[in-house]
């Protein structure tokens, strides 16, 4: 027999009462019993109002329905959410699971602590309320599979492998101890457990690509311009002749999928979108013509903001300067968005080298209010990052929707109490104002 719901949030005695009414024939008999959470707000991802009156339900995974007075099958579970805001899960999409230690300690550790380190930083993200990251470099495909199949709990892991670049490039982390490229090649530790990898000339990145395919990467990273955290690139530097790129992006599009490219530099930019990539991995300095350059191309910008408020662990004094100098950018290239109408931006971090800067993560919500709205940011993290996600084509390791309520669409999703439309600094209090953490229709976090 179904049965129809109607939830009737009394307290009496400091008993919230359920009440179940009769069922329609809109039931269908081979449903199966899900979960359905009613008496939420809804932000659906899209949206600057509230949703109010409509309840969810959840099977296999999925949003089932989304309406009010719904059918759902006996024995369905039910979750008065008591008024607090449904949101999507969270993406980050500029994540480093596999990079959480200083790098005096990563270079002097096996992989096995590598793996240990980043398996407690998954469980982090997924516990601040990030359901999906996309791993922009590092060896994360057996974490991925270790969290898909349930030995680990962790978010859904976009990876892409190692972040590729040329000898001299922001993935050449080895420093004059080590032997020339020229003479004998001689791979820095990240290097070596294939975290990074260095490829130059259109046969050495094609083979790259496909190797890093053959892993089952969900997209490409390549680095065209310097970085601030490595050993021998500038920001100013421009990385990758115009065939290099076009052979990654030749190679990932022949997997029906995309090349996302770190670079800093609007010379790199340039040269980057010119020749096919999709997304741009920080660009704090761009500038206009570049900028325009992506929004005509429909091109995505990954941005991100607390990373550059602190020193990661292990930084000299050279790479202090270039964060610093990156940092200062950011004014610029956010203004400069909003002044030209360029909407194509998601949400990120980029934290490395510290698991206790992954705590505080989510304040990149807050950081980001300078040139946003609430609902901006929060669509950054949502809807907005399913559609880039979404580029990956067949490679998704995800298919389906993500980001966003609606009929379809995986269930990832958070109850919080307080309303982030309105003060989004609730975004920052995961530990007290999180009160359910759903993936996939499993719960993993529940103190209603």
């Amino acid at each position: 027999m179904k049965l129809k719901l109607t939830v009737l949030c009394r307290i009496l005695s400091g008993v919230c009462m359920t009440a179940l009414l009769s069922t329609s024939a809109a039931a269908q008999d081979s449903a199966e019993p899900g979960t359905l959470i009613a008496g939420a707000r809804i932000f659906d991802g899209v949206r600057k109002e509230l949703i109010d009156g409509q309840d969810v339900l959840i099977q296999d995974g999925l949003i089932a329905a989304i309406g009010e007075g719904l059918d759902v099958p006996e024995g369905t579970t039910i979750i008065d959410a008591g008024g607090r805001v449904m949101t999507p899960g969270l993406a980050d999409m500029h994540a480093h699971l596999m990079l959480q230690m200083p790098f005096g300690v990563g270079f002097t550790s096996d992989r096995e602590y590598w793996a240990y380190v980043a398996s407690t930083v998954a469980e982090q993200y997924l516990m601040q309320g990030f359901t999906t990251v996309r791993e922009l470099s590092g060896n994360s495909f057996s974490l991925k599979r270790a969290i898909d199949e349930g030995i680990l709990k962790g978010p859904r892991v976009y990876p892409s492998g190692p972040m590729i670049s040329q000898t001299s490039g922001h993935s050449d982390h080895r420093t004059d101890a080590q032997r020339p490229a020229t003479l004998e090649f001689e791979p820095s530790v990240p290097m070596k457990y294939f975290h990074v990898a260095v490829a130059d000339g259109r046969d050495e990145i094609l083979k790259t690509v496909r190797e890093v395919l053959r892993r089952r990467a969900s997209q490409i990273k390549i680095a065209v311009g310097g970085g601030t955290g490595s050993y021998a690139d500038p920001l100013d530097t421009t990385q990758y002749t115009a065939d290099e790129i076009r052979a990654a992006v030749e190679a990932a599009s022949d997997w029906n999928t995309y090349v996302t490219a770190h670079v800093y530099n609007s010379e790199g930019i340039i040269r980057a979108v010119e020749n096919g990539v999709k997304s741009i991995e920080h660009g704090n300095l761009i500038n206009e013509k570049a900028l325009r350059l992506m929004k005509k191309h429909d091109v995505w910008l990954s941005p991100q903001v607390i990373v550059y408020t602190f020193h990661p662990a292990g930084f000299n004094d050279e790479m202090k300067a270039r964060h610093d100098a990156a940092y200062e950018g950011i004014d610029q290239m956010f203004t400069m968005a909003k002044e030209i109408g360029f909407e194509n931006i998601v949400f990120g971090t980029d934290i490395i080298t510290s698991p206790a800067m992954i705590a505080r993560a989510n304040e990149e919500f807050t950081l980001r209010r300078k040139w946003f709205d609430n609902a901006e940011i929060l669509r950054q993290a949502t809807s907005k990052a399913g559609k880039l996600l979404a580029l990956s084509g067949p490679r998704n390791p995800y298919p389906g929707k993500l980001g966003v309520i609606e009929e379809g669409a995986h269930a990832d999703l958070l109850l919080i109490e307080g309303n982030p439309l309105e003060d989004i600094s609730v975004m920052t209090q995961y530990e007290e104002k999180f009160d359910l953490i759903m993936k996939g229709g499993a719960i993993f976090k529940n103190t209603l």
